[in-house]
């Protein structure tokens, strides 16, 4: 989780603790991330990403590999139509064709055009010096057309090599149809002649094309992860200018790098490795706008000096748990779904409960209306019990302000003798913390989980709202607010924060705390303006549920008629062994004077 989600977590509890206690029954007197808008290939073409660590093959080795004609090959499946080249061997372009991109006119593209989409070889050769194959011509093993349309089980593979005088590499990319991986395997003969360090890196460079609209949002999302040593590593360049690498050794099953929504991941399939390395920056661009690029490589053992093959598998395609962990079960672990403790409730809970509303509505938005509603009920015993004991509470004020009144020159005595009062009647002073303490978890989890799901990429709910993962813009600013950062308008949480006023409007009678009905509501506003439109529609619908239900309880049920509780005797709980002796300790005071 970055600094502004954990800010923004942390203000949202600070905020909801501080509504709750001004809301509830009184004695009565008898942030943000900038939303900058950078259009990515904008950004790709102003963006100079550091790859100090890949070196030109200054190597005499492939000397006749250095120039050749580019030809290349076209693969296209149900899911994607990418196009190989020769130049390098690797991808020129590679479109996803179920994914739109921010516009919704073209396919998403994560090759970037202008910085390369390499996926590369890279060694020490014999002679000292560095090899990249990535400026170098590979020949087509056979005879291969321009291009190749696969359908139901189908499948094709595409041989590239390159040749030595004493040794060859070749590399063997294997296409199926119904599949977002393409299996690689990397076989090289008699290595020993021209490879040194018994060791070669399998890389991709430049991470992947910004596909989204803000390029600060997509920025914050965007991170590097390998899983070595059986345990997750993530590397994160949080802020602009900064740079950060790993290079460890040891057995690493994967490395992958992901933006806001796509990821790309090289997998070992047999599980022999030497280590990773993980490189990548974070630099501004065009128009306030930021990127992060990263280059990851899996480190490949020669384990044999006549021929070596690797079995390798390359994921490129959506950030959707199912799909990663179709391609390696810890794959999904890249998703942000918050916090560890909290992540169980949302990968466990919430998406599998999401998958099976769909069932019921392509709507999205519709989907959300439906998880508050079971969310709500869910909490409605805790909610009911909330509610009595604000009842209780309310049908106390004349007792406690009668006790005021009488204790009002010893603060200490007036806090036992309200104790005592709420023991005798069986009221919980903290009985309305309750819900909202275990509706913590749910937000953050829901904004972890509306903020990089897949799923609501582009999800319409209805008129303004055409994108449930995004802010729903009704009104654009001409100017930027300074120090908020505001120039938009989101309708949801407006809608949120007139709901808010009315509920406080209700709820809150001392006139010394009026000014908060105006205070609140704009706080709140200002804190969910940027926050994506599923977590407001799911907020909005759950406060007008809440709404209902305190109307319902306030203004359509009866008093409370107060009953004095027979409790057994027991020893005094710790809270009143506090208050007993703050007690003692004011009593010594007052006989000293």
């Amino acid at each position: 989780m970055d600094r502004t989600q954990t800010f923004g977590f942390i203000l949202i509890i600070t905020i909801l603790f501080a509504w709750m206690w001004m809301t509830a029954p009184q004695p009565q007197k008898t942030t943000v991330q900038q939303n900058t808008k950078t259009e990515n290939s904008q950004v790709s073409e102003k963006l100079t990403v550091s790859t100090a660590h890949i070196t030109p093959p200054t190597s005499t080795l492939f000397t006749q590999n250095a120039t050749g004609k580019e030809r290349s090959v076209i693969i296209e499946t149900d899911n994607y139509k990418v196009e190989i080249s020769n130049h390098a061997g690797t991808f020129k372009s590679l479109e996803l064709k179920k994914f739109k991109t921010w516009g919704k006119k073209n396919n998403v593209q994560l090759i970037n055009d202008t910085l390369g989409g390499d996926f590369d070889l890279r060694f020490m050769a014999k002679d000292g010096k560095e090899v990249s194959t990535k400026d170098l011509y590979f020949v087509f093993n056979r005879d291969v057309e321009k291009y190749y349309s696969l359908r139901g089980d189908e499948e094709k593979i595409v041989e590239l090599s390159l040749q030595t005088e004493t040794g060859k590499i070749t590399k063997s990319l294997i296409f199926r149809n119904d599949k977002y991986t393409i299996d690689v395997n990397v076989s090289i003969e008699n290595p020993n002649t021209f490879i040194s360090n018994y060791e070669y890196q399998l890389e991709w460079s430049n991470g992947l094309r910004y596909t989204e609209l803000n390029s600060i949002a997509e920025s914050q999302s965007t991170a590097a992860h390998a899983f070595t040593g059986g345990e997750l590593v993530t590397v994160d360049a949080e802020a602009q200018g900064e740079s950060k690498n790993i290079n460890p050794s040891g057995k690493t099953n994967w490395v992958a790098t992901h933006n806001k929504y796509f990821a790309v991941s090289i997998i070992s399939k047999d599980n022999n490795t030497n280590g990773c390395y993980i490189s990548g920056d974070h630099q501004a661009a065009k128009d306030f706008g930021s990127v992060e690029k990263y280059s990851i490589a899996l480190k490949l053992p020669i384990s044999s000096s006549i021929s070596t093959i690797s079995k390798n598998t390359l994921y490129v395609g959506p950030m959707d748990i199912s799909e990663l962990k179709k391609a390696e079960e810890n794959l999904g672990k890249i998703v942000n779904l918050g916090w560890s403790w909290i992540r169980p409730l949302s990968e466990y809970i919430f998406i599998p409960l999401f998958n099976i509303l769909q069932l019921l509505s392509s709507n999205f938005g519709i989907v959300i209306i439906i998880f508050t509603i079971i969310i709500k009920v869910a909490l409605f015993p805790l909610t009911r019990s909330s509610l009595k004991s604000m009842k209780k509470m309310k049908a106390l004020q004349p007792i406690l302000s009668e006790l005021k009144e009488k204790y009002k020159s010893d603060p200490s005595q007036l806090n036992v003798q309200t104790m005592k009062v709420y023991r005798e009647y069986g009221v919980n002073p903290a009985g309305g913390c309750l819900p909202l303490l275990l509706q913590m978890p749910i937000l953050y989890g829901l904004y972890a989980l509306f903020n990089n799901s897949i799923e609501l990429r582009q999800s319409s709910f209805f008129w303004w709202i055409n994108d449930l993962s995004v802010p729903d813009i009704i009104i654009s600013l001409p100017f930027r607010i300074p120090l908020l950062g505001l120039e938009q308008i989101s309708g949801l949480a407006l809608m949120m924060a007139i709901a808010m006023f009315v509920q406080q409007r209700m709820t809150i009678q001392d006139p010394q705390q009026k000014a908060m009905v105006y205070i609140m509501p704009p706080m709140m506003f200002l804190l969910f303006n940027f926050f994506p439109a599923g977590l407001n529609l799911y907020y909005l619908v759950y406060n007008l549920l809440s709404l209902g239900e305190q109307v319902y309880y306030t203004k359509l049920t009866k008093p409370i008629e107060l009953q004095k509780v027979e409790r057994k005797k027991k020893a005094p709980s710790f809270f009143e062994k506090l208050m007993q002796r703050a007690q003692e300790q004011s009593d010594k005071q007052r006989k000293k004077k």
